[in-house]
């Protein structure tokens, strides 16, 4: 059984990837920051349905604490499926950002992926089988206004992607990005009504949880080995 780690496994995207990898079979770490008993709750619900998962906490920005819960897991045997997931918006047109808006928006999506990915990287090259996948951002391919940190932080990942990518490709890894556009969580709520989302996305409707779970669980699959280094953008066709 792989074993696979989701950072923000608690939030709706996060939620519903946890759900698909542990229906195809991986021991699921639900991480949460904060709000450990809505990972617990998920883990919970993982097991009572006939999939294995337990929850884990530990803050992304934090370098030494994530190492020292990271050690602890591989300690015996590596992680094998990381999803990148964690992250955050903090919404501001540029000339008025502050400078704490821009440096959390990047220090949980992108120093976040560093404080994770890197500790994982020598257990998984040795087992010469992985697969990494960077939850994103739309924004971080078309840019988009009031959201100059996010989109930079998520832009910064895309390239990360790439990179490394090429750096583990030898090595049986895959790294990837998924891109999603305007999707049902609670992070949208408020923001796009329906006359919006039509007026946006040419299928007429917002995307769900499930549907961007279900390209990262093919990405983690043995049917995607030769699959390295894209940005898949899950967005209804608004580009």
């Amino acid at each position: 059984m792989k074993r696979a780690l989701v950072t923000g496994g608690s939030g709706g995207i996060g939620a519903a990837i946890c759900r698909r990898l542990a229906a195809d079979g991986c021991y699921v770490y639900v991480h949460a920051n904060l709000n450990l008993a809505k990972a617990a709750a998920l883990a919970e619900e993982i097991s009572e349905t006939g999939g294995a998962a337990e929850p884990i906490a530990f803050d992304v920005t934090d370098a030494e604490a994530t190492r020292v819960v990271l050690d602890a897991l591989i300690e015996e045997s590596p992680i094998q499926i990381l999803v990148n997931n964690a992250g955050l918006h903090d919404d501001a047109i540029f000339p008025g950002m502050s400078a704490i808006q821009w440096h959390k928006v990047l220090d949980v999506s992108l120093n976040g992926f560093f404080h994770v990915t890197q500790p994982l990287m020598m257990p998984m090259i040795r087992s010469r089988w992985g697969r990494i996948v960077n939850i994103t951002s739309i924004t971080g391919l078309t840019g988009n206004r009031g959201q100059v940190n996010y989109a930079a932080a998520k832009g910064g990942l895309h390239a990360a992607t790439k990179s490394l990518s090429l750096e583990l490709a030898s090595r049986g890894i895959t790294v990837n990005a998924v891109a999603p556009g305007i999707i049902q969580t609670g992070m949208t709520e408020g923001i796009f009504d329906e006359k919006a989302i039509a007026a946006m996305v040419p299928m007429n409707r917002a995307g769900t949880p499930a549907e961007v779970a279900d390209l990262v669980g093919f990405l983690a699959s043995e049917q995607a080995g030769y699959i390295t280094g894209q940005i898949i953008s899950v967005n209804g066709g608004m580009i």
